[in-house]
């Protein structure tokens, strides 16, 4: 009667679908696609692969589903400095300054799990690829989207190379997430944050 309600021993626990989808995003979020196995996965979740996959489909699943839940979470910055700010520079602003915090947040920095979890893979997770390349893709449209009402509503010049812009910030958001995963100081990456503003373009005429 002692063991009603207890697990026998050596069984493996029941994977907590949610748990087990965050521990996987820190895992790719540290180590990257290729850098994380399912041997890690499971270890590291305290479950066979077997339910890893009755879970999750397949690695290459539980990666996009890591991917959306990180989106939805600590990279949702963007998104919301996009919805939230009043004009088109706050809102770059914000993205930068909150780059640099979550980028180089805890003493092993991670940078940004789109930027750095599969720049490159072997042949046969080039769909892993391409889907972090869409993502990347995504954010430039939605920057440059807000640029483009930018514009409209004359906080801009009508002569402003919105793509250009748009691809100018995100090329600098990506660079904030390698050099705080190098371990680049946080004052340094301010600085760096604070000078890529300062190249924001002038307003339209008479504003």
């Amino acid at each position: 009667m002692k063991n009603i309600g207890k697990r026998p021993r050596g069984r493996p626990r029941a994977l907590d679908r949610d748990e087990a989808l965050e521990t996987a995003l820190q895992l790719f979020w540290r180590h990257g696609y290729e850098g994380t196995s399912v041997a890690d996965l499971t270890a590291a979740m305290g479950v066979t692969p077997p339910s890893l996959y009755t879970a999750f489909g397949s690695k290459e699943r539980l990666y996009q589903e890591a991917l959306d839940r990180y989106g939805a979470s600590y990279g949702s910055f963007t998104a919301r400095a996009l919805a939230e700010e009043p004009t088109a520079r706050q809102a770059v602003e914000r993205i930068l300054q909150e780059s640099v915090a979550v980028y180089s947040e805890g003493p092993a920095p991670r940078g940004c799990m789109l930027a750095s979890g599969a720049v490159t893979c072997a042949p046969e997770h080039t769909m892993v690829v391409a889907d972090l390349s869409k993502r990347r893709l995504a954010t430039i449209s939605a920057i440059k989207a807000r640029l483009d009402r930018a514009v409209i509503e004359g906080e801009l010049a009508p002569s402003t190379d919105t793509e250009a812009l748009a691809a100018f910030y995100a090329a600098v958001v990506q660079g904030l997430s390698i050099q705080a995963r190098d371990g680049v100081d946080r004052d340094v990456l301010k600085t760096i944050a604070a000078t890529a503003l300062n190249a924001w373009p002038g307003a339209a005429s008479g504003r």
